[in-house]
């Protein structure tokens, strides 16, 4: 998988790291993908931070975010990785 852009806040230390070409300061991207992590969160045990569930293997997480990803009808986030 390639990364095509990283969306960031404003914090400083963004600039110095990432790739200008790449790196895109934005609140409203920012915002959307917040959005997106407290939808996955909420829905699966694994994503939250205090939690004894978690994932042995990278194959069900990828198969746990896109169960999860049909349920709640958002085609463009399916993950296209295969095994």
């Amino acid at each position: 998988m390639q990364i095509r852009s990283f969306y960031t806040d404003h914090w400083k230390a963004y600039e110095s790291i990432l790739p200008a070409a790449k790196h895109l300061q934005s609140k409203t991207e920012t915002y959307t993908i917040e959005g997106l992590n407290s939808r996955i969160s909420h829905y699966l045990a694994r994503f939250r931070r205090k939690t004894k569930c978690y994932s042995k293997s990278q194959e069900m997480i990828v198969y746990s975010l896109n169960l999860l990803f049909n349920h709640i009808a958002i085609p463009f986030y399916r993950c296209q990785k295969k095994f």
